[in-house]
């Protein structure tokens, strides 16, 4: 069961990548309250779209990492828990953008997906901005995308589902008040002191998962090197 601090930390990074949401796909947001008296219905479709591909994408990948049954594996997977939830306080914060190469990568994988979806505009129907949220959900973000690669570290489907489901619950404020025009809600989101704060809370909590990792690793791993004690049977 995935404990308060994970689900903390995967809203948390969906707030504080508020900027970066909005000049990433803020434009779209901003054109769905364009939809005449359908605006509303097109605007909760395609958010809803963003948070199904964003939990679909979790799960698959958690899926995937979890299917390997290794003590060694698993400990991979908590270091890079733990790394990544460092990186990603440090490219909230703007002091390190390593990020950025997981968009640079997600771009090749972008352009098909965005030809496709593409096609659907301008939207004539609720049902076509659920299919765009879809697809939208997938387009290069450096946030996005090592959220995805943390989910992987999920300890199941479900797990991952949820933990990218409320990374997109955490963008929501932000881009719910680029749709409906609340900017002084959307100005205080993506003010530095914010991002600050929940890029040293993600920091430190990154640090905090390494340093059990490392505590609990000698302890899953000795069974694996270590022989079985052998039974002296000279005593019987």
């Amino acid at each position: 069961m995935m404990d308060g601090a994970a689900a903390l930390a995967a809203i948390g990074i969906g707030l504080a990548g508020a900027g970066h949401c909005l000049g990433m796909c803020g434009g779209i947001s901003a054109a769905l309250s364009l939809g005449g008296q359908h605006s509303t219905a097109t605007t909760l479709a395609y958010h809803a779209g963003r948070l199904c591909s964003y939990a679909a994408l979790g799960a698959l990948l958690a899926f995937a990492a979890g299917s390997i049954d290794i003590a060694s594996w698993t400990i991979a997977l908590r270091y890079l828990a733990g790394c990544l939830l460092v990186a990603m306080g440090l490219y909230i914060a703007d002091w390190w953008r390593g990020l950025t190469i997981l968009e640079r990568g997600g771009a090749i994988l972008w352009k098909p997906v965005q030809a496709t979806v593409g096609k659907l505009l301008p939207l004539r129907h609720w049902s076509h901005a659920f299919v765009l949220g879809l697809g939208w959900g997938m387009m290069p973000c450096g946030l996005i995308y090592s959220a995805l690669a943390w989910s992987a570290t999920a300890q199941t489907p479900s797990e991952g589902a949820l933990l990218m489901l409320l990374f997109g619950v955490g963008t929501l404020p932000a881009m719910l008040t680029t749709s409906f025009g609340a900017a002084s809600v959307r100005t205080l989101l993506a003010s530095r002191g914010l991002k600050l704060l929940i890029a040293i809370a993600l920091i430190l909590a990154g640090l905090w998962s390494l340093y059990g990792t490392y505590q609990h690793s000698e302890h899953l791993l000795r069974p694996l090197g270590d022989p079985p004690p052998l039974m002296d049977h000279s005593q019987h």
